[in-house]
């Protein structure tokens, strides 16, 4: 069984379509939605989702719950709404409930059309510390405002009731998960969803220095913040290397999108254990920073390269089955129930909860097995499985994990799965399941490294990798040379 533990990155077709706006502008052609039909998606969704998500009423109390659904309905006034507009009321109808897995993804086809259309933006990346705004990247051309300064005022509000104006549309259990999503997702893309097209923008800075200043910007189109941005937060790509007696590891997600997808990560995988085993390296660098997640098939093989004993990723993994669960699960297997998870979702009557007791997964043979010191790296932008397995490390024992707290916890309400709306087609991300942690520990947090290092993502600079190796690493090797 793969359970789908992931954050979906935002379309990595994106620069395709801006790079073709003739054909995507044919294709995003204003929509438009009756009011009655919003509202009747809008009914659906919530009776819906208190049928499949595994428990809806976890943070909020069905009693306000039910108050914020009926405040969005009602405040549906006009006799049609654009697709935007209904993507986000269904964001936010989702969001009430504060579970990262129950979400509507960012409106990235209105976003797509807008860019076609000339559409602009604000010019700012924005990073999240310390309750803080920092700028990240800087996209103003007389370079008046630089990385690192921090952002206090937007158009004369102050940038927290900027962020507590964009945050109910965004699926997270705390502010802390809020603000990396808001990361993720990108805060120029986010505060023209909510606030619209500006073409000017007032801000108040305060530099390193304190000196603070007030500017007025220039929006700068959204395909020329998309060129210049260089890509998404995420890392999909696969890095391996070795210096001396240190091997690091950069996996990427662990998940593809090709049919061989799995195949391809595990030779991966077994090419660069081969090499550490050869070079006999002494120390390995697992980053799992700036990672999706994805599924425990590629996790497990990964781990049980450097585990010393028999391993799960969870302690308790209870999954519930509704009528839109099992008509999703028919038409994924159309022909044959692949396995006995799949056949209990199908067999199991709608509504109820069943224990899924997954095998213990071995370690790989003593000969084939890393036997060093293993660190792990995490930051705020560890996703699902990459949050859950460097728990599962940090549980058995099998390493030390280095960085931030992650915004996504270990327990958590996952195993995600997705429906459309019957009238509007937008899609909704539901979780099926409660996943704890391997310790059993249920309590609401991200994943607590044993080495606590900021990792700024203000500058260019790595500093959870330097600490590994100039606080962690080389002591180690210094004490082994004095004997």
């Amino acid at each position: 069984m793969k359970s789908d533990l992931s954050l979906k990155p935002f379309h990595l077709l994106l620069f395709l379509f801006l790079a073709t706006p003739g054909l995507v502008a044919a294709q995003h052609k204003p929509i438009k939605f009756a009011a009655t039909d919003v509202k009747a998606d809008m009914v659906y969704a919530y009776e819906t989702l208190q049928k499949a998500h595994f428990n809806l009423f976890a943070y909020v109390s069905k009693r306000d719950y039910d108050a914020a659904y009926n405040d969005l309905l009602n405040s549906i006034r006009k006799d049609s709404l654009s697709m935007l507009e209904t993507t986000m009321l269904m964001q936010r109808l989702l969001a009430i409930g504060n579970v990262g897995h129950c979400e509507v993804d960012f409106p990235a086809g209105s976003y797509i059309a807008y860019a076609t259309q000339g559409g602009t933006v604000f010019p700012l990346e924005l990073a999240f510390e310390d309750g803080k705004a920092f700028v990240r990247k800087s996209y103003v051309p007389d370079f008046s405002i630089k990385a690192g300064d921090q952002l206090l005022q937007l158009n004369g509000k102050p940038i927290k009731k900027i962020q507590a104006a964009i945050h109910p549309y965004l699926s997270a259990e705390r502010p802390y998960f809020k603000d990396a999503k808001l990361e993720f997702w990108s805060f120029p893309r986010y505060y023209w969803a909510v606030f619209g097209q500006q073409e000017k923008f007032k801000v108040k800075v305060k530099q390193a220095s304190g000196k603070r200043s007030t500017h007025t910007l220039d929006a700068m189109t959204v395909m020329g913040y998309e060129a210049s941005r260089g890509g998404e937060i995420l890392k999909s790509e696969r890095t391996f290397k070795c210096k001396e007696d240190v091997a690091y590891l950069h996996p990427g997600p662990f998940s593809s999108p090709e049919p061989d997808g799995e195949a391809q990560f595990k030779a991966f995988v077994d090419s660069a254990f081969a090499d550490i085993n050869t070079r006999q390296a002494r120390y390995l660098i697992l980053d799992l920073r700036n990672n999706a997640g994805g599924h425990n098939t590629f996790s497990d093989y990964l781990i049980a390269y450097f585990a010393d004993k028999p391993f799960r990723w969870f302690s308790d993994f209870t999954v519930k089955t509704s009528e839109v669960l099992k008509k999703q699960t028919r038409k994924e297997y159309p022909d044959a129930i692949p396995d006995e998870y799949t056949r209990q979702i199908l067999e199991n009557p709608d509504g109820t909860t069943f224990a899924y007791a997954q095998t213990m997964q071995q370690p790989m043979p003593e000969d084939r097995r890393f036997k060093g010191k293993v660190y792990v790296l995490v930051n705020r932008q560890s996703y699902s499985m990459a949050a859950v397995s460097g728990a599962l490390i940090q549980d058995y024992g099998f390493g030390e994990i280095v960085g931030e707290e992650t915004g996504d916890t270990p327990t958590l309400y996952a195993a995600q799965f997705s429906f459309q709306l019957p009238r509007t087609s937008v899609e909704l991300k539901v979780p099926k399941g409660y996943i704890v942690r391997p310790n059993g520990d249920e309590k609401l947090a991200g994943l607590i490294p044993d080495h606590l290092v900021r990792d700024h993502l203000l500058d260019e600079e790595d500093e959870v990798l330097r600490y590994t190796l100039e606080n962690l690493i080389q002591p180690q090797r210094q004490s082994s040379a004095q004997k």
